[in-house]
């Protein structure tokens, strides 16, 4: 536990981020499994139709500071191809 009193300022702080960001993060991750999920029923129309749906909810993960960019391109890039091998 920090002494100093900007370190306790952190310490909360930091916490009320990260309860913040869960909601989005727990979205986004519920998007990219609802395209997993119909990839694996072999369904091509309700993964065309999730992907598109999950693609602004990844990108906003990048623009709230969720995940690197780099990795939201190699999700929408793998997502997207599995798509396509259908």
């Amino acid at each position: 536990m920090p002494n100093i009193k900007s370190a306790k300022k952190r310490v909360r702080l930091s916490e009320e981020r990260r309860v913040h960001k869960k909601h989005f993060t727990t979205a986004m991750r519920t998007k990219i499994k609802r395209v997993v999920t119909a990839l694996e029923a072999s369904d091509k129309e309700a993964a065309t139709e999730a992907y598109t749906a999950a693609v602004p909810a990844i990108d906003a993960g990048v623009s709230k500071g969720l995940i690197h960019k780099n990795k939201a391109a190699r999700h929408k890039s793998r997502l997207n191809s599995r798509i396509r091998a259908l």
